[in-house]
């Protein structure tokens, strides 16, 4: 947590709010749904969601495929606390519902499901989509379609195995609007699933990483992801990083204050 404190602080010292944007395409990005209110009722819902996720005592055992907790010091873990501790947060929760609520991804994969608190807020900002999403541990999945069932989310495609084996599937010859990168705080892994997914894109689709200031190796993944040859426009806004592939666009990379 140490390590992410001081990055925020580069981060505010370096980053600018609207009136430093100089893109039209990131200008209206920014204004238009970044620095919008976010929706009270999806709010609430998803609320609702996360609520029965931190009122469940249960206790499951966790195949962790990724980097590792930093808090959790046991695979035996309750559901409660993931969602509490490891779950995504109510600001980063608020910035996914206004980015998909704005581009209104119509196909989506996800990779990292958790409890699915993410894949709730990607749902509930476009109902309309088709989500598929990743996760590693049966038991975590688990506990996700549980709920999923719960509300009654129909169009959630929620696949459990290692990604290693279940991503190369579900990308072969698909095209996905969105992709939000959730699942494995290594460089490694996350340039690994950045290169296996790329060739899913068109000129509008557009990627969320998750935790990009995670620790050193996350921004080095991010520094390279920057640099790909096929990526146009990146918008950092410290707890995520949006990657775009709009070939009408310049190359350019924006840091945004979100606060």
């Amino acid at each position: 947590m140490f390590y992410q404190h001081i990055q925020y602080l580069k981060f505010l010292t370096k980053s600018t709010n609207q009136h430093g944007v100089h893109s039209p395409f990131v200008y209206n990005l920014v204004t238009l749904s970044l620095y919008k209110k976010t929706d009270a009722k999806t709010l609430n819902e998803h609320t609702l969601f996360k609520k029965g996720l931190l009122n469940n005592k249960n206790f499951i055992n966790v195949t962790d495929f990724g980097s590792g907790s930093k808090i959790f010091k046991s695979e035996k873990r309750q559901v409660s606390k993931i969602a509490k501790i490891a779950g995504i947060s109510n600001k980063k929760t608020q910035l996914l519902i206004k980015l998909i609520t704005y581009f209104k991804p119509e196909n989506v994969l996800e990779i990292g499901t958790s409890l699915g608190i993410g894949t709730t807020a990607i749902h509930l900002a476009n109902p309309k989509n088709n989500i598929i999403t990743l996760e590693g541990c049966p038991e975590t999945s688990k506990v996700a379609k549980n709920q999923f069932e719960k509300f009654e989310y129909k169009n959630i495609d929620l696949i459990t195995g290692d990604f290693s084996q279940t991503l190369p599937e579900v990308t072969k010859d698909k095209m996905f609007d969105c992709i939000y990168f959730d699942g494995n705080h290594t460089k490694k892994a996350t340039l690994h699933y950045f290169n296996e997914c790329i060739k899913t894109t068109n000129n509008y689709s557009f990627f969320i990483f998750d935790d990009i200031y995670w620790n050193s190796e996350m921004q080095e993944a991010w520094k390279e992801i920057k640099n790909h040859p096929k990526v146009t426009v990146t918008v950092d806004v410290f707890y995520f990083g949006v990657v775009f592939f709009r070939k009408e666009q310049a190359k350019e990379h924006f840091k945004v204050r979100v606060l």
